[in-house]
């Protein structure tokens, strides 16, 4: 057990023999408990020097070590949900020295990425494709007549979602062979495993019974009233002791739960299990954090890490964050109003509504891994009058398109949605929330807001709450600007603000780069707008600019496709405005990890880039 992070490399004989899996597979059974203490090890010293995802690895490092030794990787593949699992595979798979680059600019991706490595077979970084993923696989090679494995591994509360059980009603009428394995680590399906069901487990993942199962199966297929009667009879049996009955109903081979620490009963297990024909479905039982005191105690809370400091930051207490100002926001806003009913997708830390949750248990709505849901339920809380409030980041209101569309908007239903986490964020493309202004403006009834500081948050949210319709408000992570609270903030539905007045060049700025547009406007004394709107856009401010400035510059982060700054030409279009016109964003493509600021800076999105963007922008022109 370890109680502490290291902040020295810690010794490793064992582990730094491994370049490959094939290194991995050539050691006795009796080494791999040894490998599994220092790879553990190793991992939390690697998530202390770079931060990152933590518990979930903790809780894989057996199971992690027993795929690859008794499966022939790359050859056969191995199909991680989420990604958060997956840092004891990037070890394992010739990685090891790099692990400190993990989310740095030219380093290695926090999640699996097929550009990386060829272990890793399917790129993610949002939760419960993998078994989707992994049957698209098993059929293709079932198809090309190739003999390969083929294992999707899910957890960390990756099956709550929809999207799961519908890959595996698919894989269960396929005659695919597909390897499932849950890893319940009490964040997702949390069973209670006694003697007598660990022992049934071990029944049913024994090469005996497998081999008796597909023999029986074999004989008795030609006298169906007893093939009828020898089903039953075994859902029976397993229904009294495992809670295998809905994986067996959905045409899968349930096996388990399995102790997914005890390496000797896993290799077993997956020895006996990987040669068996069709869909299997392997239930393992660990415990997030495995092996570090701290995140066994608190699986929630060290979720994910922040990089350990080398010296201390100063005396200074940090500033709460965006996140924080919504989650006072919405428990003041409850207080008032005892229609309001939040909701959150699994996001109750990360959103904020921990205290929420506490105070108002009764409207308290925790969904899980199902985005889809969560937006249609609001839609039907909104339809009795109530007044339901989304806490949702933006990556993953990516996954409630439709529902976002179809329940809510066509409806024009008084649903508010705190949209967390937009901007660039650096765990990468997968997780940077850069598109919703682009997705969310095409959309009729719906109010899209982008507050430049906490201020205008609180202002904005309450803004939404009164709007009677759909309406959004997006914000970035991280702390908040820190600045002094206005006297007095009103604002109506689309009214911008004119920050600064300046000649011949205005900034139209939305949300979180309006402060780094007005270092930029100051520099240039050029005008600068804080428009606070994406949808509806302040039409008369754009319009009153345009017949005073030769150059309307937008800067927002978000993807320059589609987004504000698309929305801002085509009211300039509409008005035959003949100046010059800059959009700047995030450019056409995904924008890898880094730390924040520094990706803002390769999008030109901070106040220097912005600068360069202007000037360059003029001299091109003045040229021609």
């Amino acid at each position: 057990m370890f109680y502490t992070i290291p902040t020295t490399r810690p010794n490793t004989p064992l582990l730094d023999t491994i370049g490959q899996p094939s290194d991995l597979r050539s050691l006795p059974v009796a080494e791999l408990e040894q490998l599994a203490e220092e790879l553990r090890h190793f991992l939390i010293y690697t998530v202390g020097q770079t931060g990152g995802h933590f518990g979930a690895g903790l809780g894989v490092i057996e199971l992690t070590i027993a795929l690859h030794y008794c499966f022939d990787t790359p050859s056969d593949q191995l199909i991680w949900d989420v990604g958060h699992q997956t840092y004891p595979h990037k070890i394992l798979t010739g990685r090891r020295e790099q692990m400190r680059s993990l989310r740095q600019k030219d380093g290695l991706a926090p999640f699996p990425s097929r550009d990386e490595s060829e272990f890793d077979t399917f790129g993610v970084g949002h939760s419960s494709t993998s078994i989707s993923a992994g049957l698209g696989m098993a059929i293709a090679k079932k198809a090309k007549q190739l003999h390969s494995r083929t294992v999707a591994i899910i957890g960390d509360g990756a099956m709550t979602a929809g999207m799961a059980f519908e890959a595996l009603q698919h894989a269960g009428s396929s005659d695919a062979n597909l390897l499932v394995i849950l890893n319940d680590n009490a964040m997702s399906i949390s069973e209670s495993v006694g003697g007598l069901a660990s022992y049934f487990a071990r029944i049913l993942s024994s090469r005996l019974y497998l081999n008796v199962r597909e023999g029986g199966k074999k004989i008795l297929s030609h006298i169906p009233s007893a093939r009828a009667f020898a089903r039953k009879t075994e859902e029976h049996m397993k229904g009294m002791v495992v809670p295998g009955t809905l994986f067996d109903e959905l045409g899968l081979n349930y096996m388990g739960p399995i102790d997914g620490h005890d390496l000797k009963s896993l290799i077993t297990a997956l020895n006996n299990v990987k040669d068996q024909s069709g869909p299997q479905f392997l239930h393992l039982v660990t415990q997030k954090g495995k092996g570090y005191e701290p995140a066994e105690a608190s699986p929630i809370g060290t979720h994910s890490l922040s990089k350990i400091e080398p010296h201390p930051k100063g005396q200074n207490e940090k500033l709460p964050s965006y996140s924080k100002i919504f989650g006072r926001w919405v428990c003041d806003k409850a207080e008032a109003d005892h229609q309001l009913m939040a909701i959150t997708p699994a996001m109750r830390e990360g959103s904020d509504l921990v205290e929420f949750s506490e105070r108002f248990p009764s409207r308290y709505f925790d969904v899980a891994i199902a985005e889809q849901h969560a937006v249609t339920l609001a839609a039907g809380l909104a339809c009795e009058g109530m007044k339901p409030v989304v806490a949702i980041y933006s990556t993953f209101l990516q996954r409630a398109y439709d529902q976002l569309i179809h329940d809510v908007a066509i409806q024009n239903l008084d649903v508010l949605f705190a949209i967390d986490r937009a901007g660039l964020l650096e765990d990468g493309p997968t997780h940077s929330g850069v598109f919703d202004h682009s997705f969310l403006r095409t959309i009729p009834n719906l109010v899209i807001m982008a507050p430049s500081d906490e201020f205008e948050l609180e202002v904005l949210l309450d803004v939404g709450y009164q709007y009677p319709g759909p309406a959004c408000v997006r914000y970035p992570r991280g702390e908040i600007t820190g600045g002094v609270r206005p006297a007095k903030t009103e604002v109506s539905l689309g009214q911008s603000i004119r920050r600064r007045a300046g000649q011949s060049t205005a900034v139209l700025a939305f949300g979180s780069r309006v402060s780094a547009g007005l270092i930029a406007a100051e520099h240039l004394d050029a005008t600068l707008i804080d428009m606070r709107f994406v949808k509806p856009l302040d039409s008369a401010m754009i319009e009153s600019v345009a017949r005073d400035h030769d150059l309307v510059v937008t800067v927002e982060e978000n993807a320059i496709q589609g987004g504000a700054g698309s929305g801002v030409n085509e009211i300039l279009a509409q008005i035959g405005y003949r100046g010059l016109i800059l959009n700047l964003g995030v450019p056409d493509a995904f924008i890898h990890p880094d730390k924040p600021h520094d990706m803002l800076s390769a999008c030109s999105l901070d106040a220097e880039g912005i600068i360069a963007s202007i000037q360059t922008h003029r001299s091109q022109f003045s040229a021609n």
